[in-house]
């Protein structure tokens, strides 16, 4: 069963105005794989995700595009989406504390999933929800299956909403932004079980993340988005050995690296366009350095195999080598 995104777009009506949020979105993700994307805050990781858990609700709206599941529309009015939503495809969300609800216990909200979408009674679920407490290392499952969730650290709040996202054996697991606000342990530990329960379980994860490092050590492929759009998608070796769009190569340059001496990291000059200005040239040109006037149109999403590029001028050196620190 593979997930599809084609063409998507999505757009927020606010007060300031129309903001663009995806303008063509093309991704998919098969059996078992591990898909990292990547970009800065405000390139359209998030509402990606929202919108394949179809949590897309006004004043947002997905004007075009399809996302399909086992080849079936996610999107049409026929009720297969809600079947699928929190079953089949599942959501780790970015911050456990607000997603969470503070009035109930962590067993409830494990055991609200499970009865709702596989029918079991109250005794099972919260057997099943011991169960899954203890599977993502959480320790005396049956006295914390009670407690609320300001009574768990910020890394056990984390693994409940993997329980939780879990329950239901899904097929496809999203985890946006999973380690925020940890610290380094800890993080350490949640990259290791979501590892472990893809080896497991067999899931397919979404990764979303802002962190190379991560990607580079649980990815198998990685799509890099800038201001609404994937503008690459490589394998992972490749994406760290033959950067080809402008923006990739500038996100590795401003990356630590332990297999080189130190270096100065060198930041992307510019700031990210506003999703509110429409333009039909190439995102990054203003801030990229091999910018020329073909860019003034935008480029197309080619795909040769599994690698997807949208540039005019693939592969090309954009940046010097960094400098020895």
């Amino acid at each position: 069963m593979t997930l599809t995104v084609r063409d998507l777009h999505v757009a927020f009506e606010t007060r300031g105005g129309r903001v663009n949020a995806l303008r063509g979105v093309n991704l998919s993700v098969a059996p078992g794989e591990t898909l990292g994307i990547v970009g800065e805050s405000g390139s359209g990781k998030s509402v990606t995700a929202q919108a394949i858990m179809g949590l897309i609700d006004l004043p947002g709206r997905i004007e075009a595009g399809s996302i399909t599941w086992n080849g079936k529309s996610l999107l049409e009015g026929d009720g297969y989406g809600t079947s699928v939503w929190g079953r089949e495809i599942s959501m780790i969300f970015q911050d456990p504390m607000t997603s969470l609800n503070p009035l109930m216990t962590i067993g409830a909200q494990i055991c609200e999933v499970l009865t709702q979408h596989l029918g079991m009674t109250a005794e099972q679920a919260r057997e099943r929800a011991v169960d899954l407490l203890a599977a993502v290392g959480i320790s005396g499952p049956r006295r914390r299956v009670d407690q609320y969730p300001h009574e768990f650290s910020g890394g056990m709040r984390q693994r409940a909403m993997i329980a939780m996202s879990i329950a239901c054996n899904p097929k496809v697991l999203i985890a946006d932004e999973p380690t925020t606000a940890l610290d380094v342990t800890v993080q350490a530990q949640i990259l290791d079980l979501l590892a472990e329960l893809q080896s497991g379980l067999g899931l397919a994860i979404i990764l979303i993340t802002h962190d190379l490092g991560t990607v580079a050590g649980l990815c198998q492929r990685v799509a890099v988005m800038y201001s609404g759009r994937i503008v690459e998608s490589q394998s992972v070796d490749a994406i760290f050995e033959r950067p080809q769009h402008p923006y990739t190569q500038g996100l590795l340059r401003s990356t630590p690296r332990l297999d080189e001496p130190a270096t100065r990291l060198l930041s992307i000059e510019g700031t990210p366009p506003s999703l509110m200005q429409a333009d039909d040239g190439c995102a990054f040109r203003k801030r990229c350095p091999i910018a020329a006037d073909a860019c003034k149109e935008m480029p197309p999403l080619v795909t040769e195999g599994a690698v997807q590029i949208a540039c005019h001028f693939p592969g090309r050196p954009a940046w010097q080598a960094r400098q020895a620190g």
